[in-house]
């Protein structure tokens, strides 16, 4: 059997305020948005790179580390004071610096994600 094509077309994030996570993202991705429905923004990267966010009001986000992390997004950056600075200029939280190669952070709404030193 020829397996069917499947691609990846979006990584989604539920969160309560769309817009507004759309934007941080944009901030710090240098990410062009580009669709706006009110429960549903996206943004559009390098290539066919993008994310999504979408209206979730009960949004809870996870304890961690208690919880794990279950999924989270890793970003590469050259200079990870730079880029710490950056990211928690625009919203984000630190949360943990303990080890050298990445740092793991909160986004505006919750969601965990890691700055990582580019090798």
């Amino acid at each position: 059997m020829t397996p069917p094509r499947i691609t990846v077309d979006y990584t989604v994030l539920d969160c309560p305020e769309p817009a507004a996570l759309g934007r941080f993202y944009s901030t710090i991705l240098g990410w062009e948005p580009v669709r706006d429905d009110g429960d549903w923004v996206v943004v559009h990267g390098p290539g066919e790179l993008r994310l999504a966010f979408q209206k979730a009001p009960d949004f809870t986000p996870i304890d961690w580390p208690n919880e794990g992390i279950k999924i989270h997004l890793d970003l590469v950056v050259d200079d990870m004071e730079q880029a710490r600075d950056f990211v928690v200029d625009a919203g984000a939280e630190l949360i943990d610096h303990a080890q050298p190669s990445f740092w793991v952070f909160r986004d505006p709404a919750g969601h965990i994600f890691c700055l990582c030193k580019r090798s």
